[in-house]
């Protein structure tokens, strides 16, 4: 795929601190995100790009789909909830970290089979417990605890799945390393494998599949979106604005629009003045489809 085939189409103006998990619903053909370190949940109309921004009662690291189009699944920093954005309500299901030491909830998706899959991440070494962080499969929204299916995490990312929910793609960030591990229907994981390895400045943060099992993954420090075929090549490089991409998703009544989130922490001033639109959603038209968001169906 060449450069020209993508351009971009818009810069919707969110200027998050940490813009991250985008979804879109077609249903309300809507994008909905989070701005994770101003604990607010945002929906981004389409086309109109009009912004909602939704205050949190503590920050969102993920979040996906019900069938409920008013109500979305979501990880926040102490654990899963069920929650009501025109409302506010929030329905606890279970607390991950219910006293913070250090560690947090981040990136998270739903699985094809309807099962909501978020990870935790250490952001503060000191006092953090010796388990670090955990990858959880959240199966029922009835309160029962949810799996743990990985451990050891510093900073979990990229999870996403194959278009037949028969692997799931991880990264634990620092390593620079995106795995895919074979997923069984009951949710189970193994045979491990590296997908792809990243150098230099480029980390792997957040990730989507595409409707031909290719993997695109917003590149955190290397101002890229990098997509491979499902074999683990490269397909294509977006060359972004902003140096810190956070996550990708799929959008569009055609599903062939790539929204980029991205963010202003930790840039410094002389940085921001390079990167007027780190914080805000890029908008890409693509020669390639996503796939619909799954619906959590707990």
């Amino acid at each position: 795929m060449d450069a020209e085939q993508y351009e971009l189409v818009g810069t919707i103006p969110t200027q998050c601190v940490l813009g991250e998990g985008p979804v879109w619903d077609g249903r309300l053909c809507a994008l909905w995100l989070t701005d994770i370190q101003q604990a607010q949940l945002l929906r981004i109309d389409w086309p109109s790009q009009a912004i909602t921004r939704f205050d949190l009662p503590e920050r969102l690291g993920s979040l996906g789909l019900t069938a409920d189009p008013e109500q979305l699944v979501c990880a926040f920093a102490s654990g899963f909830a069920l929650c009501r954005p025109a409302t506010g309500q929030i329905d606890w299901l279970f607390r991950t970290e219910p006293e913070y030491r250090g560690v947090r909830m981040n990136d998270g998706r739903v699985d094809r089979q309807g099962r909501f899959w978020a990870g935790s991440m250490v952001e503060r070494e000191a006092g953090s417990p010796p388990e670090r962080g955990s990858l959880w499969r959240l199966d029922r929204a009835d309160r029962s605890t949810p799996h743990i299916l990985l451990s050891g995490i510093t900073i979990s990312n990229s999870t996403c799945f194959s278009p037949a929910g028969d692997r799931l793609y991880f990264t634990d960030t620092p390593s620079q390393e995106i795995a895919s591990y074979a997923l069984a229907p009951e949710g189970s994981i193994s045979d491990r494998r590296v997908f792809t390895r990243l150098a230099g400045e480029a980390y792997p943060d957040g990730s989507e599949v595409d409707a031909k099992g290719r993997l695109w993954n917003a590149e955190w420090g290397s101002g890229r979106v990098t997509a491979y075929n499902p074999d683990g090549s490269l397909f294509t490089q977006i060359n972004l604005p902003v140096s810190q991409a956070t996550c990708i998703a799929f959008g569009g009544p055609e599903l062939d629009l790539l929204f980029v989130t991205t963010a202003r922490e930790g840039l410094p001033d002389d940085r921001l003045a390079l990167e007027p639109h780190a914080g805000d959603v890029l908008v890409y038209r693509l020669g390639v489809k996503g796939l619909p968001a799954p619906v959590f169906r707990g």
